[in-house]
């Protein structure tokens, strides 16, 4: 049985604070007498090895600490991955004598459902360089002692913490002196020291490229390489997935890598580990370029070697073609399509020449929105930024005005109020100009729905284009606007055609109403997509009280079109709910742009109050949920007013905030020492160990704030 990833690493956070009076050996307790060792510890035994027995005076020796583990447990890598971290070591060392940093051998995935941890199982050796002063002097046996304290974790379904006191003597010799390093070829340490990272060989191109938030990493190295694997040096570059899609290409390889969660941004680097086998493995740091390869591995287009599909302009053309018709069938498109296609029925005696017209202005829209949108990416790219396909998204306001002017849009759809079909209708009765206007941002209202999706066929042609010059990323985005607008196009120029669809009746205002369903479903997409813009590990409940106010200016829209409904030929109706559209969208567009001075909230810990007090400084604890509509109007009113910042990012004040949107033990045992049992609760602990801590009242005001800070501030 599987136990759940959150719940591995429980015992060993119990087992760190373990009473002393365990005995010498149990889980998360010291073991070792301080000698070489081996040493056995709970699911694996550890030792600590030299290449040789000697080190000559200005010389160097090799050293490492051997892990060996119980079937099924693994200890760690560098970066840990998922979850975890690697072995520590502190030395205590005679004058003369330093050592290097611990190295490590090149690890492998070790997947769990759907995450990985990188690592090693069985066995593994840490090496460790020594190195001795010319005039290190021996003690009375003529050693050296190296003494070292040694603490893991060790993991399965499960992980336990480990500690052990190791120790080693090495006979100084005179400098000059050749002393033996056989060790380095042979065992655990030879296997370790052969699978230390190379640097990257001069034949090898390698590029890193993004496309979204994907990361294609492509090595050509001359060779079919078989099973490529990349460990990034450092956390919250890449997500830490099971399944990572690899790819041997004819003369190389491609991985392809999800940027991580915790990213807001696309890293400027990749640095990380390119593994081909043990012995071949190479340290790389490329920057990522934005734009796709040259070659996308694992196309629909595959090859028996690898699936490597090389894209050409012509070949991407095509592809954005088809993208564009696919498209049309997307829940945020498709309601469009079917208004258009909806009008040529209505319109079906109307002279062929304006229905065309009607086509081309559609189709015009759409070409020139897009054109607008390719020219703001290329603009964006000579500046240095990575934007793509749908960089709208990144911007608060247009996800306001998006979800709002949909959500609208989905209402008259849905029946609760008559907006028309003046810009969807080729029959209405507007006059011919006014209906190709119509014609034509009913093209333009298709790009800006269609923007957020991606069809099939898209995400290599878009990626292609954008990493070349301008002329061909205009091409591919023509014919990815002419796609999306062939189907109406070829209507209007067929008219017959028109024919093979039902005939008018009933039917067309249920189903009307149907496509109602596609864009609410997209208008909630977009509302959380809009708190996730102001979700990070400093904001709090902010992506929560964002989207609170979105849903609530959704309200006052829907409100807006219910008066349309009751009174839908009063004209004082109409003003009424223009200006309550916008009173609406100013709620939250009021609140779009993050304070640049805001206060920088640490995570609550009652030791980190401990170290704080014991340094001079008072601590001001929030404790809060995003539950809690007391604790968000709080927060809003008083934390974030000026005044209180200013206090608050003072010197000697400490701001930590505990969040109690999830149970939390320990914060629940901070609340009950001080009388408490819920939130908001807001605690000032004085800088003075010995005062007691100040406990202010839930319902909160600045002078409230400012005066026991200032009273606290003294003790």
């Amino acid at each position: 049985m599987r136990f759940p990833r959150a719940f591995r690493l429980l015992p060993a956070l119990l087992l760190a604070f373990l009473s002393p009076s365990l005995l010498s050996g149990q889980i998360g307790i010291t073991v070792g007498d301080g000698g070489p060792g081996p040493v056995k510890a709970q699911h694996l035994t550890v030792e600590m090895i030299s290449a040789g027995p000697q080190i000559a005076a200005g010389g160097k020796q090799t050293v490492a600490f051997v892990f060996s583990m119980e079937t099924g447990w693994h200890v760690y890598w560098r970066n840990a991955g998922f979850a975890g971290y690697p072995p520590r070591v502190k030395w205590t060392l005679p004058t003369g004598v330093t050592t290097g940093e611990l190295q490590f051998p090149a690890p492998d995935r070790l997947p769990l459902d759907t995450t990985v941890d990188y690592g090693y199982e069985d066995s593994v050796a840490y090496p460790v360089t020594v190195e001795a002063a010319p005039k290190l002097k021996p003690d009375a046996k003529g050693n050296v002692h190296l003494a070292a304290k040694l603490d893991w974790l060790v993991c399965k379904q499960v992980c336990v913490p480990g500690k052990a006191d190791l120790g080693l003597d090495l006979k100084l010799v005179p400098a000059g002196t050749q002393v033996s390093h056989d060790g380095e070829s042979v065992g655990e340490l030879g296997a370790a020291l052969k699978s230390m990272p190379k640097p990257i060989p001069p034949a090898f191109k390698l590029t890193a490229n993004s496309v979204g938030d994907r990361i294609y990493l492509t090595a050509v190295t001359g060779t079919h390489e078989t099973d490529p694997e990349f460990y990034p040096m450092d956390q919250d570059v890449i997500a830490d997935a099971a399944d990572v899609p690899a790819f041997g290409l004819e003369d190389g390889a491609q991985i392809q890598m999800q940027k991580s969660p915790a990213a807001k941004t696309m890293p400027a680097t990749l640095h990380g580990l390119l593994k081909f086998s043990p012995e071949e493995t190479y340290e790389i740091n490329l920057p990522i370029v934005a734009g796709a390869p040259a070659v996308i591995a694992g196309g629909s287009t595959s090859t028996t070697d690898g699936g490597a599909t090389k894209l050409t302009a012509i070949s991407a053309i095509a592809l954005a073609f088809v993208g564009g018709m696919l498209l049309n069938l997307m829940p945020c498109v498709f309601p469009v399509l079917f208004l258009k296609a909806l009008s040529l029925l209505q319109s079906s005696t109307e002279e062929k020449h304006r229905v065309r017209a009607h086509g081309v202005a559609y189709t015009l829209g759409i070409v020139a929105s897009f054109w607008l949108v390719v020219a703001a990416l290329l603009a964006l790219r000579a500046g240095g930024k990575q934007f793509g396909w749908g960089f709208q998204l990144q911007s608060p306001g247009f996800v306001v005005v998006l979800a709002a002017f949909l959500f609208f849009f989905a209402l008259s759809l849905s029946g609760m109020f008559e907006l028309g079909l003046s810009l969807t209708s080729t029959g209405d009765a507007l006059t011919r100009k006014s209906g190709y206007t119509g014609s034509f941002f009913t093209g333009v209202l298709a790009t800006v729905v269609a923007t957020p999706c991606v069809g099939p066929f898209m995400g290599a042609a878009i990626g292609f284009a954008l990493a070349q010059p301008a002329v061909v990323t205009f091409l591919v985005f023509t014919s990815l606007a002419l796609g999306l607008a062939a189907p109406y196009l070829a209507l209007t120029l067929q008219p017959a055609w028109v024919r093979l669809l039902p005939k008018p009746g009933a039917w067309m205002e249920v189903l009307k109403q149907v496509t109602a369903l596609p864009l609410f479903g997209f208008v909630i997409w977009l509302v959380y997509i809009y708190g996730r813009l102001f979700s990070g590990p400093n904001s709090g409940s902010d992506g929560i009280l964002r989207m609170t106010l979105l849903l609530t200016c959704l309200l006052l829209i829907a409100i807006a079109a219910w008066a349309l409904g009751r009174w839908p030929a009063n004209r004082w109706s109409t003003i009424a709910a223009v200006l309550i559209t916008v009173g609406a969208l100013a709620v939250p567009l009021s609140a779009s742009h993050e304070d640049a001075t805001a206060t920088v909230w640490k995570t609550f810990s009652a030791e980190d109050v401990r170290q704080a007090r014991a340094s001079g400084k008072a601590v001001f604890v929030d404790f809060t949920a995003a539950w809690c509509l007391s604790c968000q109007v709080n927060e809003r009113v008083v934390l974030n007013s000026g005044d209180v910042k200013k206090q608050l990012q003072a010197a000697n004040v400490v701001p930590m905030r505990a969040d109690w949107t999830q149970y939390d033990p320990k914060i629940t045992a901070a609340l009950q020492a001080v009388g408490r049992s819920g939130v908001p609760t807001y605690i000032i602990y004085p800088a003075n160990p010995q005062a007691a801590p100040d406990v202010l009242p839930e319902v909160l005001s600045k002078s409230v704030v400012l005066d026991a800070m200032a009273k606290d501030l003294k003790k």
